[in-house]
């Protein structure tokens, strides 16, 4: 049993995600924002970084994964998420978790099947997969989906390493898992 803390970095708002992985199951925990508002950075810092830390200390993940930095048009926001990513690597470390890194195409793709899918397609996907009542808010689907991405990969990695043919296994960001297989109706 693992349970996984996916965390989609912003520095306005940081969303969460907690899974829960048993066997072949996928139990939903919870999932929610860190709202910063619209104060000071270092305010805002200190907000994601208290946020994390409840939450670890609340829930005690076992594993941490996180959407690795990407590089956006405007650097002011870039320099900014980055900074609220690098709170969130200080709890995980700081807390002891080993942290899993995802590029946000590659978490698409393992998600939705599609590199390029939207933010809705995203929501909807993760509601069906963890069983919601409703679509998650949007950057609460995101860690959400970060989450599962490593659950997926996670169990790739352990399939190719059972497998030991002598060659390298498949990369990480080629997985796509069959959505049918992984999460059966009525568990």
């Amino acid at each position: 049993m693992s349970i996984i803390l996916g965390i989609d970095p912003g520095s306005r708002l940081t969303g969460f995600g907690i899974v829960r992985a048993v066997g072949q199951q996928i139990e939903y925990i919870t999932s929610g924002c860190i709202r910063c508002g619209e104060g000071e950075i270092p305010d805002r810092l200190n907000t994601i970084f208290e946020g994390i830390e409840r939450l670890i200390d609340h829930y005690q993940p076992d594993q941490f994964a996180i959407e690795r930095a990407f590089m956006g048009k405007n650097a002011d926001s870039a320099l900014k998420l980055g900074q609220a990513r690098g709170v969130a690597l200080l709890v995980a470390a700081r807390k002891g978790l080993p942290v899993f890194e995802y590029a946000p195409r590659a978490i698409k793709q393992t998600v939705t099947g599609s590199g390029g899918a939207e933010k809705q397609q995203i929501q909807q996907v993760v509601q069906m997969l963890l069983k919601l009542p409703g679509r998650p808010q949007a950057d609460a689907a995101d860690a959400l989906a970060i989450a599962l991405c490593h659950v997926y990969t996670s169990r790739n990695l352990a399939v190719s390493a059972g497998r030991s043919t002598g060659r390298r296994s498949r990369s990480m960001r080629s997985f796509v898992p069959p959505a049918e297989s992984l999460i059966k109706p009525g568990n």
